[in-house]
């Protein structure tokens, strides 16, 4: 199954206290990947994703945006095999 995959995206900027969370796992679950989204000590976002290859490419273009109020600074992800761990997306808090 080569094409699936898992993401884990850290994301910077002002995205806490904007719906980043929310936005994420509507955004996640509209394109049927699994894992979760956490706000983190220090301001920034994780986001830990897995499921069709190209769905996460999407989501992240999503991160790279955010909603309206948000303003992404930074993101960094890193690529990983498939796990299946998780059941479905979750907001972590």
């Amino acid at each position: 199954m080569t094409d699936v995959a898992a993401v884990e995206a850290t994301v910077h900027g002002r995205v806490q206290g904007v719906f980043f969370r929310d936005f994420v796992s509507r955004r996640a679950r509209q394109l049927g990947l699994t894992g979760f989204v956490r706000n983190l000590p220090g301001g920034s976002v994780e986001v830990i994703a897995e499921g069709k290859k190209e769905h996460l490419e999407e989501l992240i273009g999503y991160l790279k945006v955010g909603p309206p109020a948000a303003r992404v600074k930074e993101m960094i992800t890193s690529w990983s095999e498939y796990t299946g761990n998780h059941s479905s997306f979750k907001v972590r808090h």
